[in-house]
Parts: structure tokens; C-alpha cells; sequence
């Protein structure tokens, strides 16, 4: 083992062969194998350096802060300086990074780089050292350094450099796989957390009815969770609920945000039937506890199906498209802000008649979605798609209409979301 070499091997009458540096090179690269735990293989490097090669104290300063400070992470001697922190340009480590040379100081009462206050706050006395840059790629991530050399002259020589610095070479991979193993578990974390997100909307958003129940919807996120969402059920009363919304942002902070603002709506919307009412009930709530600007744009109604009329509010979305009973199309705009910037809002309501009727409520990424040709579909684009499928039921209406804005030679650049309401007599 190498552990019984190496009194032989700092022996002062010993010239060591390049065999036996070799051999411990090869047992340091195996046993920074062994782990990938930054924190294990750091200490289990920095132990045996200071084994090797014959030292008081070793440590290991890696660059943080965009490269701004050295950080400890990492020591073994007398004095713990676990979590010092040094300017990156300062003292003889901070040179060996700035140069990615290594460095021998045999004497720091000589050299005017010796960061002198660093013994006196931990009362360690540093007579001479030796620091290696950690090297990956020729970018420098930190310094190996190794303090006061005992026995003989007590001072490192030019073979101490050469082995120290092989060490540092092996050292940098080490922490550089324990990172990029940290960095795949992280990811891994995120993935699974990421498929628990949208596996949660997704059970948010309503089943599909059959039969000739008149509201059907599709949601197509652009990430991993979407910001839209939609939402529709009949009450016990007959009434029907249904809502479509947008939450500004992008991410996880989108995801919970809609997520909230869906289960508000649905609980309180089985006993509001005023969507006017409704939504201002869910803006003063999402008001009190939104942060970061955020907001949703939502378009909220309930269908009577006795009557075939549907009362609705917009919230700063964009206009739904009502498709009339002869053909024409026309745009709701919107009659108020979106929910969640300004407490007490009052919210029109509108009332449309709905025989022989549809109407097309979507999210932007409907209309902002490219073509072969890389413009938007646009508003008008959408009509002239809904012209075309006009002769086929409105589920195959729906599904051509995402199977076309999603062609495969098409990017996806936002969430697409749609929800028809089809009263058309069959």
C-alpha cells in the first residue's frame, strides 16, 4: 500500500522514483473515483496531501461569486478554516489563480502577496507555502495549497512542485464529476418535480364530456407545466360553468399561481352564479398574496342551456371570437384589467345569445403561433381555420384546429389553449 511508502518516500535522502509517483497518483485517481460527494472527496484529497507530501495544513479554495471570491471548502490541520473567504485577486492563492501557475513562497515573511491576517485571526503560524491551481479545460475553478513542510529545512522544493501539481491536476477532476454529478441529480429532482407539477394541473383541467354537452377544451403546454388554464362543469342548477385564463410568466412560479386561481374559481363558482361577482370575489384574494407583478387574464362565464344564452366577464384577455348563426365572426374585447393588479374592480357582464352559435375562447399562444413561413396565425388566421373545419363536429373542429397550429414544421413558442362552446343545432 502506498501508506507504508511514505516515510520512505519524503525521506530526505530518498529520491523517489517516478514509479512510486506514479503509483500514488494512480490510488489518488482511484479513490476520487470512489465518490462523487464534493464535500467526502474534497476532505478525502486534502488528507492525503498533506500525507504525501510531508505538510502541516492543506486546503482547498474554489472560485465563487462569479470568480469574485475564494472560498475554503475544504481544510485539514490544526486550525479549521472551513468557509474563509479571500478576494480573488489577493495573497499567493489569488496569484496562482490570476497566473494558473503554481506557486512556491519558501519564505512569506519575504513575500509581499502573504495574507498575513489570516494567522492572526487563527493564531497559525505560516512559514512557507506551496498552491497549485485547479485547472478544468484551462479555465481555473481554485487553488490546492499546502502549508509549512516539516522536517529537514522545513521548506518545498521544485519536486514538491511537480507532485503537488499532478495532484491538483487530479483534484480538479474530482470536484469537476462530484459538480457535474450534483449538477445531474438536481436535474433529475427537477424533472421528477416538474412531471408531479403537470401531472397536478392536468388534474386540474376537466374531463371530457360526451354526448352533447357544449364545452370541450385543449390545453398544450410549451414547457414541462403550463401558466393557462381551463376549466368547465355543470352545477346543480343546470348552469354551466367554464372559464379560460392566461397567468403572466413563465415556470413553476406561473404553474402555482394557476394552479390557486383554478381551484378558487371552481369552489366559489358552485355557488356565484354573477361571473361579474365571481371574478371580483378571486381578484381581491389573488391580490392580497400575488408577488412579482403577476396577474391573470381570464375570460369566465356560465352557459344557461335552457335559454341557450351565455352571460361572461373579461378580465383583460384577449377577445373571444363569437361565431354567429349566419356566419359572421366577432371579437369581445375585454371590459376590465386582469385579475390580481388592482383590488375592488368591478367586472362587466356581458350576454350573448347562443342558438346556432359558437364561441372561441384561447390564450395568446393560440394567435401568436408561427406557420410554415414563420408568421403569426393571428386572429384572422384563426377564423379562416375555424371557415375551414366549419362542416365537422365541433370535437374534430377543435383537434384540427391545435393539430394545425402545431404542425410538426412549426415551433411551439408559447402555451396553446382553447376552448370552444358549440350550441349549434345538430
Amino acid at each position: 500500500m502506498a501508506s507504508n511508502k511514505i516515510p520512505h518516500l519524503f525521506a530526505e535522502d530518498n529520491e523517489h522514483s517516478l514509479e512510486e509517483q506514479l503509483e500514488l497518483l494512480a490510488e489518488l485517481t482511484q479513490s476520487f473515483a470512489l465518490s462523487l460527494d464534493i464535500n467526502e472527496t474534497l476532505q478525502n484529497a486534502l488528507e492525503r496531501f498533506m500525507e504525501y507530501l510531508n505538510a502541516e495544513a492543506s486546503s482547498v479554495f474554489l472560485l465563487e461569486n462569479d470568480d469574485k471570491e475564494l472560498v475554503c471548502r475544504g481544510c485539514a490541520g490544526p486550525v479549521d478554516i472551513t468557509g474563509l473567504r479571500l478576494p480573488a485577486n489577493k495573497g499567493i492563492i489569488g496569484k496562482a489563480v490570476d497566473s494558473k501557475c503554481c506557486q512556491i513562497v519558501r519564505d512569506v515573511r519575504k513575500d509581499t502577496n502573504f495574507a498575513k491576517n489570516v494567522d492572526d485571526d487563527t493564531g497559525f503560524v505560516t512559514r512557507s507555502i506551496l498552491c497549485a491551481p485547479l485547472i478544468i479545460k484551462d479555465h481555473c475553478i481554485g487553488a490546492l495549497e499546502l502549508i509549512n513542510k516539516k522536517g529537514g529545512n522545513g521548506l518545498f522544493d521544485d519536486r514538491d512542485q511537480h507532485l503537488v501539481t499532478a495532484l491538483a491536476s487530479a483534484a480538479s477532476l474530482a470536484i469537476h464529476n462530484a459538480r457535474m454529478a450534483d449538477a445531474l441529480v438536481e436535474q433529475e429532482r427537477m424533472r421528477k418535480e416538474l412531471e408531479l407539477a403537470r401531472e397536478i394541473q392536468v388534474s386540474l383541467l376537466p374531463d371530457a364530456r360526451d354526448g352533447d354537452f357544449p364545452v370541450m377544451g385543449v390545453n398544450v403546454p410549451a414547457r414541462e407545466v403550463s401558466g393557462d388554464f381551463y376549466d368547465f362543469f355543470q352545477r346543480d342548477d343546470g348552469l354551466i360553468y367554464f372559464n379560460l385564463a392566461d397567468v403572466s410568466g413563465k415556470g413553476m412560479n406561473a404553474a402555482l399561481l394557476m394552479a390557486k386561481a383554478s381551484s378558487l374559481l371552481h369552489h366559489l363558482a358552485k355557488d356565484i352564479d354573477d361571473p361579474g361577482e365571481l371574478l371580483a370575489r378571486v381578484n381581491d384574494e389573488i391580490f392580497e398574496t400575488v408577488s412579482h407583478g403577476m396577474f391573470v387574464t381570464i375570460v369566465s362565464g356560465f352557459i344557461n342551456m335552457e335559454t341557450c344564452t351565455i352571460r361572461l366577464a373579461n378580465a383583460g384577455h384577449q377577445p373571444p371570437l363569437y361565431h354567429h348563426s349566419d356566419g359572421h365572426f366577432e371579437e369581445l374585447p375585454a371590459e376590465a384589467p386582469p385579475i390580481g393588479i388592482v383590488p375592488g374592480v368591478e367586472f362587466p357582464v356581458s350576454t350573448i345569445s347562443m342558438p346556432d352559435s359558437s364561441l372561441y375562447i384561447f390564450t395568446d399562444g393560440v394567435t401568436e403561433s408561427l406557420d410554415a413561413q414563420n408568421k403569426q396565425l393571428d386572429v384572422a388566421g384563426l377564423i379562416e381555420l375555424i371557415k375551414s373545419s366549419s362542416k365537422v363536429t365541433a370535437r374534430e373542429r377543435l383537434e384540427g384546429i391545435v393539430a394545425e397550429i402545431r404542425r410538426p414544421h412549426t415551433s411551439q413558442r408559447d402555451d396553446i389553449t382553447l376552448l370552444l362552446i358549440d350550441c349549434k343545432t345538430k
